[in-house]
């Protein structure tokens, strides 16, 4: 089953304690439509400047991401510098540039609009909204994301998103600001209470636990000796629960269970390289034997 993505494409300029890697290929859909392309056909739309190559969109079409929703327009792609401290947790932006991006106004090829699986990247909520629309009822899987920025700057369009949402993912600051409670459990609840049917809260370091009606269930993160940079690790994330979802195309508990833990093994391979560098080495066997290690290391009743 198709799995359609909207982010953003971007150039990444990143500092951690391990090197510096600059003018890195990055973006929420970028790291969200590789990761998912491990699991089922992934079509991405963005919008990139002109200094975004042939070999830049060879990265995508390489693993097979359909980029006929990819925008080409005049100027510069967005680009974004950060640097992490020893506790890769703490990020410190040092430049945002939203060039091309910040007039970006998503629309979906003919070929896209028989999507049943959509992923609604960070951006505007009024534009995720609107996607959301154009898809309509064809929809049957809709799963989104949004930030601090938004949640407190368009407060009233991010309720709406989050109406007509079957699944929300985002981090546990995230789902504090958007709730005003301190207590992750309870935050979880106010937000099922807005309309998703299943929340997923990311919690870095300390793992992922999602939430529905029906259940509760977490993992830990998968345990690094070394953190080269977790730069887009949320978005990878999402795209292994995502991609495995449309491939298993059902989303009941089971389902739901083993896509935290799918989504889990790829945001954890994301950070052993700079950018997506580890996403494009990763081989499927690498992905299986990850998810094994995830089912030893939770495992507690014989």
């Amino acid at each position: 089953m198709a799995l359609l993505v909207v982010g953003s494409v971007a150039f990444d300029d990143i500092t951690t304690p391990q090197g510096r890697a600059p003018r890195v290929l990055g973006g929420s859909g970028t790291y969200f439509a590789l990761a998912a392309s491990f699991f089922t056909p992934v079509r991405l739309v963005a919008v990139v400047g002109d200094d975004f190559t042939a070999e830049d969109e060879a990265v995508l079409t390489d693993r097979g991401v359909d980029t006929r929703g990819l925008e080409h327009a005049f100027g510069k792609s967005f680009f974004w510098a950060g640097e992490y401290e020893a506790d890769p947790n703490l990020r410190h932006t040092l430049k945002t540039e939203l060039n091309v991006f910040e007039n970006f106004d998503p629309k979906l090829p003919a070929e896209y609009h028989d999507s049943e699986v959509l992923f609604l990247g960070n951006i505007a909520p009024e534009l995720q909204s609107q996607v959301r629309d154009q898809l309509g009822a064809r929809a049957k899987l809709v799963g989104g994301d949004t930030m601090n920025y938004w949640i407190t700057g368009r407060p009233d369009a991010v309720r709406h998103f989050l109406s007509r949402l079957h699944v929300l993912s985002i981090n546990d600051s995230e789902a504090h600001l958007l709730t005003g409670e301190s207590n992750l459990y309870r935050a979880a609840r106010a937000i099922l209470a807005q309309g998703p049917a299943a929340v997923i809260i990311k919690r870095g370091e300390h793992g992922v636990t999602l939430y529905s009606a029906s259940q509760t269930f977490g993992v830990p993160a998968y345990p690094l000796e070394d953190v080269i940079d977790p730069t887009g690790a949320g978005d990878a994330f999402a795209g292994g629960v995502f991609g495995y979802l449309a491939q298993q195309n059902r989303w009941d508990d089971a389902a739901l269970r083993r896509a935290v833990v799918y989504g889990s093994v790829m945001g954890s391979f994301t950070c052993e390289r700079f950018g997506v560098e580890r996403l494009r080495s990763l081989n499927e066997g690498e992905i299986a034997a990850r998810y094994r290690e995830f089912v030893a290391l939770t495992r507690f009743d014989e």
